[in-house]
């Protein structure tokens, strides 16, 4: 679907701003933000400090003493206003996780909430290929579009203090492969023992917005094996066609 080049700046506080693209969850829309998101890197503008992509928008961070909102706006909107969609990577991972049990506890009640068994969600969750949109929150928290809409289930109603790392979770329509343990409100799942973010691997992400994602099922029995793996820096996770 061609999207309208509408588009609005904002500032954000005296040393940032974003460029805004709309506010749904869309792979065009979101192709857009990562071509501006790679001509601002190409273009190495005075004063920018660091861009981050999100679904809808870029962020963009700047020394306010280098440059100021006024002009660095009218930058970015010529920019955006040329900036082609970014294509897509073509790179497809396969996650390995375990579901259910101690490692997907909240697998029984997503269940429960959409009278399926276990197995059906699980099925479910691994029949989508998923888009990665965008890392954040914490370090290597990937956030993905293209969950079944048929096992969509809104957030808990009490989040948890700690959801473990590696946490294969879904939230409303949105999916996620957590890396570090972090509060979440998001439903657990599985685990996977891939570590998106590890600071001694060169590079220290593996997966990059744009990437697709998809999820196959391991016995808890192969966990420790690659668990070891994963702690020494591969992958895991495999590359297979999109």
């Amino acid at each position: 679907m061609a999207l309208p080049l509408a588009f609005r700046i904002r500032p954000c506080g005296d040393a940032a701003l974003t460029v805004e693209f709309g506010d749904t969850v869309d792979p065009d829309l979101n192709a857009r933000v990562l071509g501006l998101d790679a001509d601002v890197d190409a273009a190495k503008l005075p004063g920018v400090i660091e861009t981050i992509p999100t679904y809808r928008s870029l962020f963009v961070q700047y020394d306010p003493v280098a440059a100021d909102f006024a002009s660095l706006s009218q930058t970015l909107r010529t920019l955006a206003e040329t900036a082609k969609p970014h294509a897509a990577s073509g790179r497809c991972w396969r996650i390995p996780v375990v579901y259910g049990g101690e490692m997907g506890f909240d697998l029984e009640d997503v269940a429960r909430t959409h009278n399926m068994s276990p197995a059906e969600i699980a099925k479910r969750h691994q029949a989508a290929t998923y888009r990665i949109y965008m890392i954040g929150f914490t370090p290597g928290f990937a956030y993905l579009g293209g969950l079944d809409q048929t096992i969509a289930t809104p957030r808990r109603a009490a989040p948890r203090a700690v959801t473990p790392p590696g946490a294969i979770m879904i939230g409303g329509v949105q999916a996620c492969v957590q890396c570090q343990a972090a509060p979440s409100g998001w439903h657990v799942l599985g685990r996977t023992p891939m570590r998106n973010f590890l600071p001694s691997r060169e590079p220290m992400f593996l997966m990059a917005p744009g990437d697709n994602v998809r999820f196959h099922a391991i016995e808890a029995r192969d966990w420790p094996a690659l668990e070891r793996d994963a702690v020494r820096g591969l992958p895991v996770a495999e590359l297979v066609p999109a």
